[in-house]
């Protein structure tokens, strides 16, 4: 790869960190999640702010689907604040509760594990951070701590990226824990879905070489709009957020994320033609409908990229830019790969316009107003 922007760099270390830490991670998961646990819940609920909300979401169809158990990615003050409180009192360990904190020191999220353990669910902490408060309160520490960058890559804080995809790795990690120690999967087939997760490294690697030349054009295409949308359904919706994220930590500009079905209803009727839209579909349970959105999109005028598998041929006629994904990504494993075109395009288009990433923490953001680590938490469960 050419050397390029410093977020560009840590895009490209995306793959090795899939390789190093699918193992370790699965490892993690094993010594975080005992086995009571894992046979006695009937309720899983995934919780974080910001990338950790985002990577919860992205995981939550996999739960589903490799647990066998109702799952819920939940933000952590609605949870705290409007949920921990109304857990239904069905037992010992069938309450299940995953905090996502690579820093370990959020405060919504350590009050969220708070109120869970205080309502008598079991609190997991999925952090890079395990002696943190995150850590204090929680019952187990499924611990996420990324590989360091080599030393001429260590710079300047940089949007997170390598945190996001070490959290998700993690997160599918613990799902295939539950599902095998459950019985909901055998050794075989959790053995063989593991394979497919390191075997995504490929994939994100395919997806860098094929996208970025494409996303250099539609940053020169898109040079003067006034914002962007990212759109997607279901694990991709966690993505649509995430890039959105990125873009708006990158540059500094408005970015806004909508799921699929909503933006029909909402973002439908936004006055501006000039807003480009980034749609994200695994050509899964939502193909039928993003079709639908996308020809919406375009008879407004709006300028449109899809990421899709090259199957998703219906879709791609509708579109100005076609940012082709890697075929056979189970869509339940899909925001590990989709989250590289809106990677791709924040660090281009930061580099593009010469921006400093999060707005230099100037105009009044040095002093930390944010409170993300020092908000006032709430002492017991509202009801």
């Amino acid at each position: 790869m050419p050397t390029r922007s410093p977020m560009h760099q840590q895009i490209y270390t995306l793959p090795a960190l899939v390789r190093e830490t699918a193992q370790p991670f699965d490892a993690a998961a094993r010594r975080a999640l005992d086995f009571a646990t894992c046979t006695s819940v009937k309720r899983i609920y995934l919780v974080g702010c910001g990338d950790s909300h985002h990577a919860p979401v992205g995981a939550e169809l996999a739960f589903h689907q490799l647990t066998g158990v109702p799952t819920q990615a939940i933000s952590s003050l609605p949870f705290s604040r409007y949920t921990a409180g109304y857990l239904p009192a069905t037992g010992p360990k069938t309450n299940l509760v995953i905090g996502v904190s690579v820093s370990g020191r959020v405060s919504r999220t350590i009050e969220a594990l708070d109120m869970a353990r205080q309502a008598g669910a079991t609190a997991v902490a999925v952090t890079g951070n395990p002696t943190g408060p995150l850590g204090a309160v929680s019952d187990a520490v499924l611990e996420t701590a990324v590989p360091a960058l080599p030393s001429d890559l260590q710079v300047a804080v940089v949007p997170g990226v390598r945190s996001y995809l070490a959290s998700q790795v993690a997160l599918l990690m613990a799902a295939l824990r539950i599902g095998e120690a459950r019985g909901h999967l055998n050794t075989r087939a959790a053995d063989a879905e593991r394979a497919v997760i390191l075997a995504l490294a490929d994939k994100i690697e395919a997806a860098i070489d094929s996208c970025q030349a494409i996303i250099d054009q539609l940053v020169d295409a898109w040079r003067g709009a006034p914002m962007f949308e990212f759109v997607g359904a279901g694990p991709l919706y966690g993505v649509a957020m995430f890039s959105a994220a990125k873009l708006l930590e990158a540059t500094g500009e408005a970015a806004l994320a909508q799921e699929t079905e909503e933006w029909s209803h909402l973002q439908y009727f936004v006055a501006e033609p000039n807003i480009p839209i980034l749609l994200l579909c695994a050509n899964g349970f939502d193909a039928d409908r993003m079709a639908e959105v996308a020809r919406a999109a375009k008879s407004i005028g709006r300028p449109l990229a899809l990421a899709a598998p090259a199957a998703a041929d219906e879709m791609a006629q509708l579109v100005d830019a076609l940012l082709p994904m890697p075929a056979d990504v189970p869509e339940r494993y899909a925001s590990l790969v989709y989250s590289i075109p809106g990677e791709l395009f924040a660090a281009s288009r930061a580099e593009a316009l010469g921006r400093p990433y999060f707005c230099d923490f100037a105009g009044g953001r040095a002093d930390e107003a944010s409170a993300i680590y020092t908000s006032r938490q709430i002492a017991e469960p509202l009801r």
